[in-house]
């Protein structure tokens, strides 16, 4: 008879740890150090000037709370508006030609034909193929400014915004406006939001691709949440608010008109 072969307990060897060298120990606590220094405080915005230094601090519009659902039905939306249903085919009644019978129905061994456009053949029509269509829908404005203040809201505790003291185009000159996007180290993915059109402006941001230009009348939550970083002039946070805070601003105007 055959033994059983039992199970030999093997040795395990243990990693062998090393202790940490002081030169790693120095970067971890710079690590440190760096990200302590760097986190943002949500409850301020920082304002700068177009030489890239610090003016002062302002009070935040923006709060703390994301509800990531209100925000992937807002962008839904919007990236529905974009698209572009023009995919389209031609059915077989569509397709040109194919009036005729090919053959008499009987007598030729053939397999009955009624028209040489049958889905069946070659260069027919397509059966159940896309046609064009619009994509669109909407939802209510009071869901789209409250996405927008979420989205706003995300890039606030990310530390994403800035606020600009002023910014004036003289003339279209590219160069400028990129010298003071580098002196705000605003390399990635930009949003300018701006009170109003500027004709220089406009010119200028056109040859700078990772530049996004916009009016804070305009600005949805899907442009918040597709740059990186967000420059607000300092004139826009008044628009901003009113478009957040409807019951707010109209509370200002009657207490004024009092």
């Amino acid at each position: 008879m055959r033994k059983k072969k039992t199970a030999t307990s093997r040795k395990v060897r243990k990693p062998e740890t090393r202790p940490a060298s002081a030169k790693s120990k120095a970067k971890g606590e710079a690590l440190k150090t760096s990200l302590a220094i760097e986190s943002p405080d949500p409850t301020k915005l920082v304002i700068y000037n177009s030489s890239g230094s610090k003016v002062g601090e302002t009070a935040s519009i923006f709060g703390e709370t994301i509800n990531q659902q209100l925000l992937a039905q807002a962008v839904s939306m919007y990236l529905a508006n974009i698209r572009k249903g023009l995919a389209s085919t031609k059915t077989r009644g569509e397709v040109s030609g194919g009036g005729k019978k090919p053959w008499r129905q009987k007598g030729t061994g053939r397999a009955r034909v009624g028209s040489i456009r049958s889905p069946l053949w070659r260069h027919g029509g397509v059966v159940f193929g896309p046609h064009k269509r619009d994509f669109s829908y909407h939802i209510s404005a009071r869901l789209r400014n409250a996405a927008l203040l979420n989205a706003f809201n995300e890039k606030n505790c990310e530390g994403k915004i800035l606020v600009l003291e002023s910014l004036q185009a003289d003339s279209p000159k590219t160069k400028e406006l990129v010298s003071v996007l580098d002196k705000l180290n605003a390399k990635e993915s930009v949003l300018l939001v701006v009170s109003k059109h500027q004709e220089n402006l406009q010119k200028a941001s056109h040859n700078i691709p990772h530049l996004t230009l916009a009016e804070a009348r305009n600005i949805n939550a899907l442009d918040v949440l597709r740059n990186k970083k967000i420059i607000l002039l300092k004139d826009c946070l008044g628009i901003i608010r009113e478009r957040l805070n409807p019951q707010d601003s109209g509370n200002k105007k009657q207490d004024e008109k009092q």
